[in-house]
C-alpha cells in the first residue's frame, strides 16, 4: 500500500522506517530541510536502536523517502499519517497547532482518490471529527484561491474540487529506547473511526504485524485489533497515559 507520514519525530519516523520495512511504499514529510538530508542519507535524527538500519535497508529497497513536499505526500498515499507533536501549553491543555496546519495542508492538496487520514499525534478526544472539518476548510480555501485567480467570470467553467476521506484514530503505545520493537511486537492495535470501509483498510495495513511475520516469536497468536469509534480511541490513549502515570507514581513511592 503507499503511505505518507507526516512529521518525522519519534512517532512519525518510527511508523513511517517500520511500515516501509514490512513492505509498503511510504513517503515522509517534514519541513525541516536539514532533518530531510539526514534521512535521505540514511541516517536517523533520532536514538533508538535498529531504526537506522530499518531505514537503511527500506532506502535500498526504494520502499522509503524522505521530501519537503507536503502535496507529493498527500498525491502518493492512500493513507496519510499525521505525526507531529501536540506538546503542553503553560495551562496543560495540548497544542494542537500542528495537527491543524498540517490538516489545513492535507485540505489543500486533496484531489481524487479515496483516502485514510490517520491521527497518530495524542490529541484531546473528538480531535477525530475536528480534523475532518479542518481538512474541509482547506479544501473550501483553495475553491477559494482558484475562484479569485480565474475572476468571477471563470467560476462556472471551475471544477468543483472533490475529496473522498475519512478520518481514523490510531493511537501509539511505544517505548522511546524501545519503539522498533514496541512496533513489530505491539499487544494490541487500536483503531477508531465510523467507516468500516476506512478501518478495512487500515487492518489490510497492518495485516504482516497482525499476523505476527516481524515479531520477535512469531508462533504467538495474532495480535488483537481493537476496533472503536473515533473518540473511543482516543479516550484509550489517555486512559493509557494516565494508568502508566500512575504506575510510574506509584513506583517512585
Amino acid at each position: 500500500m503507499r503511505v505518507c507520514v507526516i512529521g518525522t519525530g519519534y512517532v512519525g519516523l518510527v511508523t513511517g522506517a517500520c511500515l516501509a520495512h514490512i513492505g509498503h511504499d511510504v513517503i515522509c514529510v517534514d519541513n525541516n530541510e536539514e532533518k530531510v538530508k539526514i534521512m535521505k542519507s540514511g541516517q536517523s535524527p533520532i536514538f533508538e536502536p535498529g531504526l537506522s538500519e530499518i531505514m537503511q535497508s527500506a532506502i535500498n529497497a526504494e520502499k522509503i523517502e524522505f521530501t519537503t513536499d507536503l502535496a507529493a505526500g498527500v498525491a502518493h498515499g492512500e493513507v496519510l499519517f499525521i505525526a507531529v507533536g501536540t506538546p503542553p501549553l503553560p495551562t496543560g491543555e495540548s497544542d494542537t497547532r500542528y495537527v491543524e496546519a498540517v490538516a489545513r495542508g492535507i485540505g489543500a492538496h486533496l484531489n481524487g482518490g479515496y483516502k485514510v487520514i490517520v491521527n497518530k499525534s495524542t490529541v484531546p478526544i473528538g480531535s477525530g471529527d475536528w480534523v475532518r472539518m479542518i481538512v474541509l476548510d482547506g479544501i473550501a480555501e483553495r475553491q477559494k484561491t482558484l475562484v479569485t485567480a480565474g475572476g468571477a467570470s471563470e467560476l462556472e467553467r471551475l471544477p468543483e474540487i472533490t475529496a473522498e476521506f475519512d478520518v481514523v484514530s490510531n493511537p501509539e503505545f511505544l517505548r522511546e529506547g524501545s519503539a522498533v520493537y514496541d512496533t513489530f511486537n505491539p499487544d494490541r492495535i487500536v483503531l477508531g473511526g465510523n467507516s468500516p470501509r476506512a478501518i478495512a483498510l487500515m487492518q489490510q495495513l497492518y495485516a504482516p504485524i497482525v499476523e505476527r511475520k516481524f515479531a520477535e516469536n512469531q508462533s504467538l497468536p495474532p495480535v488483537p485489533v481493537l476496533a472503536t469509534d473515533l473518540s473511543s480511541a482516543e479516550m484509550i490513549k489517555y486512559a493509557a497515559n494516565a494508568f502508566l502515570a500512575t504506575k510510574i507514581s506509584f513506583i517512585n513511592e
